[in-house]
């Protein structure tokens, strides 16, 4: 079962997060695998993403969909993860071109310097003319860094729109994908443990705890981090730290495609797009790239979709 654990660090500024998506995550590979296998590195890359959307979404408590995405100039031309108020999840990604064995996120998305990673909350319940907020973030870092992971361009991210240092730690297998988060909290922020004082001055101590547990958690390997229980995890980082343990969530796989959806959609299309790929194909089917359930509508299915449309109000034919 996929597990979300949250904790705090007493006496400090600090909180963290770790997920490990499980059976959920498998079962997101399953479904895919029938529309286009993908290739490890891809598999890899989704299953980072998948982990890194649902610690953003629990850290930030977002009445909404969080879509965090990767766009670029590689073959692997846009990378989705989206997760709802509820930690459900979905991901999927658009391949265009060749991959070489082992290629990390510069060579899959990022060939040529000009990759982007987006991250869009989109409210529930958007009040009239309210559009979804949007942060972008290059996926490259300074000029003679190495090469940019996914952890760090997220890391760069945090720092940048919330001004929060976060760490992340991510890795993925077609196992599990898991991810650690490592946050410094503002000392009169929600959450916060209160300001720290000298004992024998008085005066509010340094803000350093959140270095050094940032330290310690940027020694879990990814073998570790894939292997091992949460509760293994922890132990093995924080052993000398005094850790609260908050209260665990269950993140989980769902879609939210429907055949009413995929109704409205080809019916923005129009009868006449529709009937000509009936006439070519014998039908309309239509997969969804992020579970791959498949839609079907032969001719008769198509002629009573019009049919309907025309007998509803204007208001009824609107995509969802």
């Amino acid at each position: 079962m996929s597990e979300l654990h949250k904790f705090i660090f007493e006496g400090g500024f600090v909180r963290g997060m770790l997920v490990r998506l499980t059976d959920d995550w498998c079962e997101v590979l399953r479904r895919r695998e029938p529309l286009a296998p993908l290739a490890p590195e891809v598999r890899h890359l989704l299953g980072e993403m998948a982990a890194a959307g649902v610690l953003l979404q629990a850290s930030i408590r977002f009445a909404g969909a969080l879509v965090l995405q990767l766009q670029g100039d590689g073959p692997v031309r846009l990378a989705v993860a989206e997760v709802q108020s509820d930690l459900a999840f979905r991901v999927t990604a658009s391949v265009t071109g060749d991959l070489q064995p082992g290629a990390d996120l510069q060579a899959l998305v990022n060939a040529h310097g000009q990759g982007r990673c987006a991250i869009t909350l989109d409210p529930q319940a958007r009040a009239p003319g309210q559009q979804p907020y949007q942060g972008i973030v290059p996926l490259r870092g300074a000029p003679g860094d190495p090469p940019a992971r996914l952890s760090e361009v997220l890391g760069h991210y945090m720092r940048q729109s919330e001004q929060l240092d976060t760490l992340f730690v991510l890795a993925a297998d077609d196992q599990v994908a898991a991810g650690l988060l490592v946050q410094r909290l503002p000392a009169d922020g929600p959450g916060s443990a209160g300001p720290r004082r000298d004992k024998v001055t008085g005066e509010a101590a340094p803000e350093d705890d959140y270095l050094r547990i940032a330290t310690l958690a940027a020694t879990l390997s990814d073998r570790e981090l894939l292997g091992l229980p949460p509760e293994q995890v922890l132990r093995r980082l924080f052993w000398e730290e005094r850790l609260r343990r908050l209260e665990q969530l269950t993140p989980r796989f769902a879609c939210r495609c429907s055949r009413e959806r995929v109704m409205g959609m080809l019916q923005s299309l129009g009868r006449t797009e529709c009937d000509s790929v009936v006439a070519e194909r014998g039908e309309v089917e239509v997969g969804c790239e992020f579970c791959g359930q498949q839609y079907r509508f032969d001719a008769v299915d198509v002629a009573t979709l019009f049919t309907a449309e025309r007998e509803l109000p204007p208001s009824s034919r609107q995509v969802q």
